[in-house]
């Protein structure tokens, strides 16, 4: 049996873990992602990972809501055209009946095809879409890089982590004297996310501080309680600030990276696992957050509302 997060039993979620590029094997593909989709299935959940399609429109995300999922963990890898409008309604109608997302991005402007996902896009700050103007460079250690890319450590180090009290769900775990996971893995350049003021339903999970500036930037926003265009509740989300605190090479560097990584890793990771297992609580506590909604969909399909069968959505793949 899955283990349980402070009392909670799981539901099985059906879970889509997926790039926003096609299969280039020197980039951020989705076997870059393996460990984090090993830790979902041992979690008890049904995990389908897979790159886009080559296509303008890709054949699973374009017809999300028609397909028999319940959560989208995106990894938004891409330079700025990682969604097609297709797939960016596709993924709006997923939340119109109650799917939960994920989204990760990274510096700059890597990831910033979300800005289509509405309010969700909204949550992200990229260089040239949805701009933070109160933004500036805080990596300054690759000058290819340009804002937001807040350095929060090394890769294959831990990064320390602050909250509002209470904690956010997401950050609850029973295996600290805190009672809230305290460091996540850490990146020299992570993006930019924010809970807009006018959006009543979201709340920033957690922050991080920078190890160049020392300045607090979000490492996670989530959206509950929002209400889509046609009145209806949508699904939940949770926006990061960086793929990487899910990518296998920030969880063991040992993994590998593609080759346009330069940063020199760190071993504090491989040193001392113990944090990282404690890390995976949040992994484990947003797929069951997420999935809160998924009761919305299993009513659906029991008023008639049929889904595609699993096994058409991973053909797609």
């Amino acid at each position: 049996m899955p283990p349980a997060v402070l009392g909670h039993a799981y539901a099985m979620a059906n879970i889509l873990l997926q790039t926003t590029i096609v299969d280039i094997p020197d980039d951020w593909n989705v076997r870059r992602f393996s460990l984090l989709a090993d830790e979902l299935a041992r979690a008890g959940h049904e995990v389908t990972a897979r790159n886009r399609d080559e296509a303008t429109d890709d054949s699973v995300l374009s017809v999300l809501n028609t397909l028999d999922y319940d959560q989208l963990w995106l990894m938004a890898v891409d330079t700025g055209h990682g969604l097609s409008p297709g797939d960016a309604a596709g993924i709006m109608r997923f939340r119109e009946r109650g799917g939960g997302v994920l989204t990760a991005r990274d510096h700059q402007d890597l990831g910033s095809c979300l800005v289509c996902l509405g309010s969700i896009g909204q949550l992200n700050h990229f260089h040239n879409q949805n701009p933070d103007p109160r933004a500036r460079r805080d990596d300054q250690d690759n000058p290819n890089i340009s804002w937001p890319n807040y350095h929060s450590g090394a890769n294959g180090e831990y990064q320390p982590v602050t909250a509002d009290e209470p904690a956010h769900e997401l950050l609850r775990t029973d295996r600290n004297p805190s009672g809230r996971i305290e460091w996540f893995p850490a990146h020299p350049h992570e993006g930019a996310v924010s809970a807009p003021p006018e959006y009543d339903f979201a709340q920033v999970v957690a922050r991080g501080r920078s190890t160049v500036s020392g300045c607090t930037f979000n490492l996670a926003v989530a959206l509950d309680g929002e209400t889509m265009a046609d009145g209806g509740p949508a699904g939940r989300a949770v926006a990061c600030s960086t793929f990487h605190h899910f990518a296998d090479m920030n969880w063991d560097i040992d993994a590998g990276a593609p080759s346009f990584v330069t940063e020199p890793p760190s071993d504090e990771m491989k040193r001392d696992p113990s944090r990282l297992e404690v890390f995976k609580d949040y992994v484990r506590n947003i797929a069951r957050w997420l999935g809160a909604r998924a009761e919305h969909n299993t009513n659906a399909r029991e008023n008639g509302d049929v889904r595609a069968p699993r096994s058409a959505a991973r053909a797609a793949g």
